[in-house]
C-alpha cells in the first residue's frame, strides 16, 4: 500500500510525464511537413484573419487539411501550431538561459563563501554594482550588437542567423540573471564553512576543490535546483517582453512575445482579431503560474522554514 505522500508524488510524476507528452506529440505536429512547407509556418491567404473554428462555423471553409482551433493570422497561418513551436522556442530559452544563470551565480556565490575576507567583499560588492544596473538595458544592447554584427556578414545563412540571435538572447538573459543566485549561494555556503564537516576536512588535508565538489555542492543541490527554477520563468518572462519589442525572437520563428505584438495590432474598433492576443498571453500566463507553483513547492520541501 502506497501511502498518502508517495501517492501524491506519483501523481505529480505521471501528470508532469503525461504534459511532457503531450508537448512533445503537438510540436511535432506542428513542424510535420507535408510537402508544401512546416505547418506552422504554411501560409494561405484565403484563409488569413479566421475566427477560431469552434468560435464560427464557416471559419477555415476553404481549407480541409487543418482545423484552426486557435484561428488563423495576418497570413492565414494556424494559430495554434505557431503557439505551439512558439512555447517550444521561449521555453528552451528560458532553460538555457537558466543554466547559464545558475552555474555563474553558483561559481561566483561557492567562491566568494569559500574565500571570505576580503575577497568575499569585493566580490559581493561587484555584485552591488551590477544590482545597480538596468538589466533589461543591458541584454538589449547585447542582443542589438548581435543583431548588428549578424545583419553585418551577409555571408551567412538565415538558419545560421536564427540560431545566433536565439543564442546571444539567451546567453544575455542567462548572463544579467546569476545575481540573486549568487547571494543565496553564498550565505549557505559561509554556513557550510561553520560546521565541524569543514574544520574535518582541513585538518585532514582535503583541498578546496575536492572540498567544494564533494562536500559543498552536494548539500547546495537542493537550493541549486530550486533557484533554478524559479528562474526559469523569470528568463521566459523576459524573452516574451524583448520579443514583444520586436529585440528578441523574429521572424520567422515565433514566439510567444512577438505573436502577442502582432495580435495587438489586430485590436480596433472595427475588427477586433483578439484570438491573435489572448492566445498567446494565456500561454504565457499558465506557463509563469506553473513553473512558480513547481519551484515555490520545491523550495519549501527543499527549506522548512520557507512553510511559515
Amino acid at each position: 500500500m502506497l501511502s498518502k505522500g508517495n501517492a501524491k508524488k506519483l501523481i505529480l510524476i505521471f501528470a508532469l510525464f503525461g504534459v511532457i507528452v503531450v508537448f512533445a506529440t503537438s510540436f511535432f505536429w506542428a513542424i510535420s511537413d507535408s510537402g508544401d512547407g512546416r505547418r506552422f509556418e504554411r501560409t494561405n491567404v484565403s484563409n488569413a484573419l479566421m475566427p477560431p473554428t469552434w468560435l464560427s462555423d464557416t471559419a477555415n471553409e476553404s481549407d480541409g487539411d487543418t482545423m484552426a482551433l486557435f484561428g488563423t493570422d495576418q497570413l492565414g497561418r494556424d494559430l495554434l501550431a505557431r503557439c505551439i513551436v512558439g512555447g517550444a522556442i521561449s521555453i528552451c530559452v528560458g532553460l538555457f538561459a537558466a543554466f547559464i544563470a545558475v552555474f555563474i551565480g553558483t561559481a561566483w556565490g561557492t567562491i566568494a563563501g569559500m574565500q571570505g575576507g576580503k575577497i568575499d567583499a569585493a566580490m559581493m560588492r561587484g555584485v552591488d554594482i551590477l544590482y545597480g544596473l538596468p538589466s533589461i538595458m543591458l541584454v538589449v544592447l547585447i542582443t542589438v550588437a548581435v543583431n548588428s554584427f549578424v545583419q553585418g556578414n551577409p555571408s551567412l545563412s538565415s538558419a545560421l542567423q536564427e540560431f545566433v540571435n536565439v543564442v546571444a538572447l539567451l546567453s544575455a538573459i542567462g548572463i544579467v540573471s546569476w545575481l540573486t543566485v549568487s547571494r543565496v549561494i553564498r550565505g549557505q555556503v559561509r554556513s557550510l564553512m561553520q560546521r565541524p564537516a569543514m574544520d574535518a576536512c582541513k585538518l585532514i588535508g582535503v583541498g578546496p576543490l575536492r572540498t567544494c565538489t564533494h562536500h559543498l555542492i552536494p548539500a547546495l543541490l537542493g537550493t541549486i535546483v530550486v533557484y533554478a527554477t524559479l528562474t526559469v520563468p523569470m528568463a521566459i518572462l523576459s524573452e516574451a517582453f524583448l520579443s514583444f519589442l520586436g529585440i528578441g525572437i523574429r521572424e520567422p520563428l515565433p514566439s510567444w512575445g512577438n505573436l502577442a505584438a502582432d495580435g495587438l495590432g489586430q485590436l480596433n474598433p472595427v475588427h477586433s482579431r483578439w484570438w491573435l492576443l489572448f492566445w498567446p498571453c494565456i500561454c504565457i500566463a499558465v506557463t509563469l503560474v506553473a513553473m512558480n507553483w513547481f519551484g515555490q513547492s520545491l523550495r519549501k520541501r527543499v527549506d522548512p522554514r520557507s512553510q511559515g
